[in-house]
């Protein structure tokens, strides 16, 4: 297990830019988040005896869109925000087997090979290391398991642009990639590149979708 939980400056950003919108984040990302969740909760299907694990899971929209319809889904949730997770546990509060943590993805605080399923949404363009994130879910996915990552993709121009403003506005963005960075990402990592796919949601945001 990686105990190095200490979060750098860029982390720190981020901690505290969530932790600042976390009571209204999703009236105000409620059709974003929406639309793309579903898109990932039908592609990665889930199946009910699956431990799954949400790195960057912010208020838990995933976990409760999902436990409507399966609610005895065993979820483990990580997120930098404190405030952001307190959210996601009020949330949640009905299903007890589902549980969520403050921490990085850099370090997950939790032991090798526990989960089936690793589900990363919206989250990866704000790792400060996407290549240590990466292995660090490599650990802790079972042998044969599936990390499903759904991110904004560079390939789309309007997400080009986007990533461009948001590394001279918002000191907190680290970077969106384009397909084939992804993927090289994930194969230094160890993983292998099972399906992908690039989405378009509304007119402007362009997404990318791939298990591995």
């Amino acid at each position: 297990m990686n105990t190095n939980t200490h979060p750098n400056r860029d982390t720190r950003m981020v901690q505290q830019q969530y932790n600042q919108m976390a009571s209204r984040y999703d009236r105000r990302w409620q059709n974003y988040t929406h639309q793309t969740l579903q898109f990932l909760l039908h592609w990665a299907d889930l199946q009910p005896h699956e431990r799954v694990l949400d790195v960057g899971c912010g208020t838990g929209e995933l976990e409760w869109l999902h436990l409507q319809d399966h609610p005895q889904q065993i979820i483990d949730g990580i997120d930098l925000a404190e405030a952001m997770v307190a959210v996601a546990r009020q949330k949640c509060r009905p299903f007890p087997q589902v549980s969520f943590q403050v921490g990085t993805a850099e370090a997950l605080p939790y032991g090798d090979h526990t989960f089936d399923v690793i589900v990363s949404a919206s989250a990866f363009h704000y790792f400060p290391d996407p290549l240590a994130a990466l292995k660090e879910m490599k650990r802790v996915i079972k042998p044969g398991g599936r990390l499903v990552i759904l991110d904004w993709c560079r390939d789309f121009l309007w997400c080009r642009l986007c990533d461009l403003w948001l590394q001279w506005r918002d000191p907190a963005h680290q970077q969106c990639y384009s397909q084939q960075e992804l993927h090289q990402f994930l194969r230094q990592a160890g993983f292998q590149v099972k399906a992908s796919q690039r989405q378009r949601f509304g007119p402007f945001w362009g997404l990318m979708i791939v298990t591995a």
